[in-house]
């Protein structure tokens, strides 16, 4: 097969970057499992913007404090700046985010000192990429392959030509069976998500095994940071297997609070990920449990209802109504703060392949991502990928003094 781009992964970073390259490319995406089944799906909280130009330096300190100051400054100056043109972009593309009185609504999150947040109730994720993904299939020059692994990429004297896939087909008997392909390309993105398929206990869907990273690995390309890996204090705690359900740190942006055994809170709730995550590890050793309890009795009811109605649904069907009584939480694997290494167009250190997303290492969120920040980090990198591609120039890092 030939095309003029191949994109692994039909997730915000895959989406977007399909969204921005010319119409007159031949386009093909391919994911591993349905187009629906990525983690941007998943994404509960919302997605930071900077709100104005007096919010950049806490903005830009809340993130580079969070990451433990490993963070590539210029990385997050881009994103802070071209942050307002992603969030026109998306509603632009139909994209709904919550509003009251007709002006938009801002909530905050852990280790946020302003809120920033923008949100579509506890289903952001779903709300941005479900749009993204109906604006893509409306494109007649971008074929989308499900149930489509990318096994390796073809190279040529240290260049990108193409990749190498399974993709599953049925057979006459009506079994499926795995058709190898090749497809010739001039660029190649790769968008394949996290690596939580890796871990027993993860928010990630079990598919996403980082899978560009070996193929990176193999031809050596360089990563970065690949042992940076990022906990989520809080999931709801479950004995059945497989993924994990996130509870949003929204809900303790909103309020919610930590409680150990005797109901006794043990930390601010409002620290970075990390933080928090080690103090909800320390205190179940000392109270020798498998949980700790998360508590919503300090917001109301209606906002609650509103505001995290996937959360309260989801929690009733486990048997824990939150406006009446505190649920079990436990962190897991959430985040790969690792990746690919890019620079700040997203190009790979091999000639004509690209990477977006969370397979990718940009430096944004240093040793600890801020929450809120995957999604426009992913979707910021994204655009600046598809327009060198094009050939155009991206806006460079203008650095405070």
């Amino acid at each position: 097969m030939e095309a003029d781009i191949v994109i692994a992964g039909t997730g915000v970073g895959g989406l977007f970057s399909a969204l921005n390259l010319p119409g007159d490319k031949r386009i093909i995406m391919m994911t591993k499992a349905d187009a629906i089944s990525s983690d941007s799906f998943l994404a509960q909280g919302g997605i930071c913007v900077l709100r104005d130009e007096n919010d950049y330096d806490s903005y830009f300190e809340d993130t580079m404090r969070a990451g433990h100051y490993e963070n590539r400054k210029e990385s997050v100056d881009i994103m802070l700046r071209q942050s307002r043109e992603i969030i026109n972009d998306l509603i632009g593309y139909g994209v709904e985010f919550e509003k009251k009185n007709g002006e938009y609504v801002y909530t905050r999150e852990g280790a946020h000192s302003n809120p920033r947040i923008m949100y579509h109730k506890d289903i952001t994720g779903k709300e941005i990429t479900s749009k993204l993904l109906e604006r893509v299939r409306e494109l007649k020059n971008v074929t989308i392959m499900e149930y489509t692994t990318m096994t390796d990429i073809m190279v040529e004297n240290n260049v990108c030509v193409g990749v190498e896939a399974v993709t599953k087909e049925e057979n006459e008997d009506g079994a499926t069976e795995d058709i190898p392909i090749k497809i010739y390309a001039d660029d190649v993105i790769m968008a394949t998500g996290g690596i939580g398929g890796m871990y027993k206990h993860s928010t990630n869907y079990p598919h996403l095994t980082g899978d560009a990273l070996n193929i990176a690995q193999k031809h050596g390309i360089e990563l970065e940071n690949t042992d940076y890996v990022q906990i989520h204090p809080t999931t709801l705690f479950s004995r059945k297997p497989g993924r994990r359900f996130l509870i949003s740190e929204s809900v303790r942006g909103e309020g919610a609070v930590l409680y150990d055994k005797n109901h006794q809170r043990f930390v601010n709730e409002l620290l970075p990920r990390d933080v928090v995550t080690e103090a909800i590890h320390k205190q179940m050793e000392e109270d020798n449990t498998e949980y700790v309890w998360l508590s919503m009795e300090n917001i109301p009811k209606e906002t609650i209802l509103s505001h995290f109605p996937n959360i309260y649904n989801h929690c009733l069907e486990e048997g824990y109504d939150v406006t009446k009584e505190p649920i079990p939480v436990v962190p897991a694997q959430h985040y790969f703060m690792g990746g690919i290494k890019v620079d700040y167009d997203s190009r790979t250190t091999m000639e004509h392949l690209y990477a977006v997303g969370e397979t990718s290492c940009n430096g944004v969120h240093g040793a600890n991502r801020l929450a809120s920040n995957s999604l426009l980090e992913s979707l910021v990198f994204a655009k600046r990928a598809a327009r060198k591609i094009q050939g155009l120039t991206n806006e460079p890092a203008k650095l405070k003094d």
